[in-house]
């Protein structure tokens, strides 16, 4: 998927042996978590480490520790080109378009409303402030490629194999690496058959390679589609959708015969020549900063603090800029493009949601190989009765639709934790069909089949396959990339270089938690 050409992910682990404050029991020392910080990290590690169970806020990257930590908190994604509106949903997108058609304010759902979607995950700021790293730059940039080269070749008297010991080149001061595509993603048909109609014998019915007869009442719905794609779209960094998005948009919201309404057809429905608002969606992209999440910065943060005031009761001195920036515009991931991808591109943006010319809205997101991921939303507390969590939910699922078009492998919608045992938290789950990560093996499985497991004990093996193993797990600690004193080198050569105690069993953890891909991909830095 990535480019060639991409630096490779620098990380700095910090192991998890102290306990948090819980934002969800609200345990003193409950929360405990392993973590890490990321320095840079290509999307394909990330992807690969959320997948494991491993989250972000901001630069530092967690992974709880499931079988001890108070909330056990389960990695969950919608599988987003199957989602299916539920009855709630619906009366949330109606509510919108009510709303923006006649400016009709009832307050009828939200009280209704489970807590507003993806709010929690910033009470990871507390472990993330302590754990940062204090690492100069210059000891991150890695030296030039043959001195690397040459560490490398010190190992190969103990057998190692020439790939193992040419590791990715180093050029112009960064890494290189080429990301490769290990897996497939499973789960979806082939779109590639096709059906040939062969013209029909006279009096045999209609000739299928003809265009059908169409109903009036279609026809005049798709102009009046056509008509509000010109009009309402939603902007990429302020511009238009590409024509190929106009024409997915279009597919997906003609009507069809018996079928049941596509989130589409609630969120691209034509509004009335006199409706009261207009209301635009835009992705800008926040690392790096993108002139346009430049230009919107101050605007944005005012938001997020209203936000944080008004909703989570912060006192006035509390969301700060700096708060702000560390942990929703901050990101490690490098932004990428790759000629299958979406045309924003990969890595980390905000969705812009502009109502009437003002931000009410930002939903903080990562565009990943596969997926999109929920990172936070914050909006303004006066349009709380627009059930906003919930409504920006269904638009990075439609957004998740439409990136696939162009990027056929991404079609998950991450939506971060589920916590079963927080009855507040349990509303991800009301977007189906979803599948939670098992913790041990770390394989989907359907959420219908995890529930009855959660209601037993809050912490669950989901994959019911009593020998499985977890495939990705760590099998040769000596091939683990290591970056010490700007130098690249596999953990077997920098074992035997260290002076002081051993930090094996350090070593260890962090390549049984990110797995034997991302250990060997990754550069451990150690000082």
């Amino acid at each position: 998927m990535a480019a060639a050409g991409s630096s490779a992910s620098i990380v700095e682990y910090f192991g998890g042996e102290d306990g948090y404050r819980c934002g969800y029991c609200k345990n003193e020392t409950g929360n405990l978590s392993h973590g890490m910080w990321a320095h840079s990290m290509t999307v394909q590690d990330y992807q690969d480490l959320i997948d494991r169970g491993w989250r972000r806020s901001g630069k530092y990257v967690y992974k709880p520790i499931m079988n001890q930590t108070c909330c056990p908190q389960y990695t969950i994604r919608c599988q987003a080109l199957r989602f299916q509106t539920s009855k709630s949903h619906k009366k949330v997108l109606k509510k919108m378009l009510k709303f923006l058609s006649k400016g009709d304010v009832s307050k009828g759902v939200s009280e209704e409303e489970p807590m507003d979607s993806h709010t929690e995950d910033v009470v990871t700021c507390d472990f993330a402030y302590k754990s940062e790293s204090h690492v100069s730059q210059s000891e991150l940039t890695p030296l030039s490629v043959d001195h690397t080269e040459r560490v490398e070749n010190e190992d190969k008297d103990i057998g190692e194999t020439k790939e193992e010991v040419n590791a990715q080149q180093v050029e112009s001061g960064s890494l290189q690496i080429c990301a490769h595509k290990d897996t497939t993603v499973p789960g979806e048909p082939s779109h590639s058959a096709k059906i040939v109609n062969a013209p029909p014998k006279p009096g045999k019915g209609a000739d299928l390679s003809k265009p059908p007869c169409r109903k009036a009442k279609d026809i005049r719905k798709e102009r009046k589609l056509q008509k509000l794609l010109q009009n309402q779209m939603c902007a990429f960094e302020g511009s238009e959708l590409q024509a190929g998005d106009q024409v997915f948009l279009l597919q997906n919201s003609k009507s069809k015969t018996n079928q049941p309404k596509t989130i589409e057809d609630f969120i691209f429905v034509s509004l009335p020549d006199d409706a009261q608002h207009k209301l635009e969606v835009r992705v800008v992209r926040s690392s790096p900063p993108s002139s346009q999440f430049k230009a919107t910065f101050q605007e944005s943060y005012q938001v997020y603090k209203r936000y944080q005031m008004v909703i989570h009761k912060d006192p006035p001195d509390k969301p700060t800029i700096n708060q702000f920036t560390r942990f929703l515009c901050n990101s490690p991931l490098e932004a990428e493009n790759a000629p299958n991808g979406p045309e924003c591109g990969y890595g980390s943006f905000h969705q812009q949601y502009w109502l009437d010319g003002k931000i009410i809205a930002v939903g903080v997101i990562d565009i990943l190989p596969y997926c999109v991921s929920s990172v936070y939303l914050y909006y303004d507390p006066d349009y709380s009765f627009l059930s906003l969590g919930v409504y920006s939910a269904l638009r990075e699922i439609a957004f998740t639709r439409q990136l696939h078009e162009k990027a056929p492998d991404l079609c998950f919608y991450y939506m971060g934790f589920y916590i079963h045992s927080c009855p507040k938290m349990r509303y991800k789950g009301q977007y189906r069909p979803s599948d939670l990560l098992c913790p041990e093996t770390y394989v989907w499985t359907p959420i219908e089949q995890c529930l009855p497991l959660l209601e037993h004990s809050k912490y669950c093996r989901f994959n019911q396959d009593v020998k499985a193993v977890d495939e990705g797990r760590i099998k040769e600690l000596g091939r683990v990339r290591v970056l010490h004193k700007r130098t690249v080198m596999p953990y077997s050569v920098y074992k035997k270089r260290r002076k002081g105690p051993s930090d094996e069993a350090s070593v260890q953890q962090y390549a049984s938690l990110v797995g034997q891909t991302c250990s060997e991909r990754m550069l451990l830095f150690r000082s």
